[in-house]
């Protein structure tokens, strides 16, 4: 239900100019041997990941993958947010139950008082200083699968294999490039040769992956890896938002058969289909975005049970998990509500 959520004014938009990306985050980063001043500690953080947002979902995924639940723990923002801040509207007295604050915003204040930029998901906070560490998400999923290593769980995947990375960076390289960004580069155009060439750009790099995928089951090796983490959450979100709110609406995922049947392998893999909620999805995008949308109108489609329908993609082999298993089922008060993912 959304009745009773107002949408949020925001300009996303530039008239007359292609959509250009700000990638300036902050680079400090949690290792082993903490170079940055923060070092890889169980129980020292607090990831802060809206489910609406797919690079936030990214980390939530790999954090499950991982078994990291434990080491790391997990604020969720609800889907709707200002031009301030995303907010904790979904937990009791509207405030995040471990750093007690009502808007993300403070964290990234109370370590620069001025800072200057967007304040995003998924973003990662010292607990006891309540100060941001780190908004870099590409660099967040690689962190822990590299430097969280000793705090796994046992038969946790390596999704980010040594042999396997020069080709992983590449194919993530041009999949942000193309799909991950490119949705948004046609959804946020302000001009009609900007969004047409990022449409084109789009449907291009879906086809060649559509045929990459028509007869190997994952993008890199013949096990999950960070690519397809990568790959699944833009996905996952295109026919109910990417589709129709953004204009990429050559065709729907389902009607692109290897890609519609990776994204339900993936989706029907722990880890992955139990961390989408398609209503905050939805909400957000609608809600959020109204300068595309001024009705705040969230539609009620699509029809989402073909998630759960067969994929017949064991036939090309592969281990999911490599030598791995799959990880425990979501901890308390991580499920997604009943009604809003698939099942």
């Amino acid at each position: 239900m959304t009745e009773d959520i107002q949408p949020t004014q925001g300009s996303y938009v530039t008239p007359g100019a292609e959509f250009t990306r700000d990638t300036a985050y902050i680079e400090d980063r949690i290792t082993v041997d903490g170079r940055d001043g923060w070092p890889a500690e169980a129980g020292r953080y607090r990831l802060v990941a809206a489910r609406a947002c797919p690079w936030a979902n990214r980390t939530a995924i790999v954090r499950r993958l991982l078994g990291l639940e434990e080491a790391i723990s997990l604020g969720m923002p609800g889907p709707t947010h200002d031009e301030r801040s995303w907010i904790f509207d979904l937990d009791p007295g509207g405030l995040d139950p471990v750093l007690g604050i009502e808007r993300l915003q403070q964290a990234y204040l109370a370590r620069f008082p001025d800072y200057p930029r967007g304040i995003t998901v998924p973003a990662i906070v010292e607990i006891a200083s309540g100060k941001v560490v780190t908004n870099n998400y590409p660099q967040i999923t690689i962190d822990f699968e590299t430097e969280w290593s000793a705090l796994h769980r046992d038969g946790a995947p390596d999704l980010y294999p040594v042999e396997l990375r020069a080709e992983i960076d590449d194919i993530n390289d041009v999949i942000f490039r193309d799909v991950n960004n490119g949705v948004y580069r046609a959804g946020f155009a302000g001009s009609q040769r900007a969004y047409e060439n990022a449409y084109d750009r789009l449907f291009d790099r879906l086809d060649a992956l559509e045929a990459r995928l028509a007869d190997q089951r994952y993008l890199v090796g013949d096990t999950i890896t960070e690519a397809d983490v990568r790959l699944f959450t833009t996905l996952v979100r295109f026919d109910a938002v990417y589709h129709g709110h953004f204009r990429c609406n050559r065709n729907k995922l389902s009607e692109m058969p290897a890609l519609y049947s990776y994204a339900k392998d993936l989706f029907q893999t722990p880890g992955f289909g139990d961390t989408i909620d398609f209503v905050q999805i939805k909400q957000h995008y609608y809600l959020v975005h109204t300068d595309i949308n001024p009705t705040g109108i969230v539609p009620k489609g699509p029809d989402l049970s073909g998630w759960l329908s067969p994929h017949g993609r064991e036939s090309l082999g592969g281990r999911p998990f490599g030598d791995g298993t799959p990880p425990a089922p979501p901890l308390p008060g991580e499920q997604v509500q009943p009604g809003q993912g698939v099942a």
